[in-house]
């Protein structure tokens, strides 16, 4: 049984894609981390770039692939209040963050991280 598609296959979506993975990255006031992932071929999956407000608090340059590290300036003030993650970036690998038992960032690279669910650390 063959496959028919009209525009662009799921192949072509594929060999497209420089990265499939969105990683985003944000701090609250008390200090806690929170990591975003976000697979682009998973129909349930999903990342809000801005939060509700003043269109002029807005990131207003999200593109698809292009990496983004400048959230806070200098004196570590955000500097899009509606940005809902001070940095993110794209990648193609499978990347699982957690933070160990000594308190450090850990990532890893295309090896399952089961998260704890009543831990703060939890990925979102």
């Amino acid at each position: 049984m063959s496959n028919y598609y009209v525009g662009t296959t799921p192949d072509q979506i594929m060999q497209d894609l420089t990265a499939k993975y969105f990683y985003g990255l944000r701090r609250t006031d008390n200090g806690e981390l929170f990591v975003g992932k976000v697979n682009q071929l998973s129909k349930d999956d999903g990342v809000t770039v801005n939060k509700p407000g003043l269109a002029a608090d807005n990131f207003p340059n999200f593109e698809e692939g292009q990496d983004f590290f400048e959230g806070r300036d200098v004196k570590h003030n955000t500097v899009y209040k509606n940005l809902n993650y001070e940095q993110y970036r794209w990648d193609d690998r499978n990347i699982y963050y957690y933070v160990d038992d000594e308190g450090q960032l850990v990532a890893r690279v295309n090896q399952k991280y089961v998260y704890d669910e009543n831990s703060s650390s939890t990925g979102l």
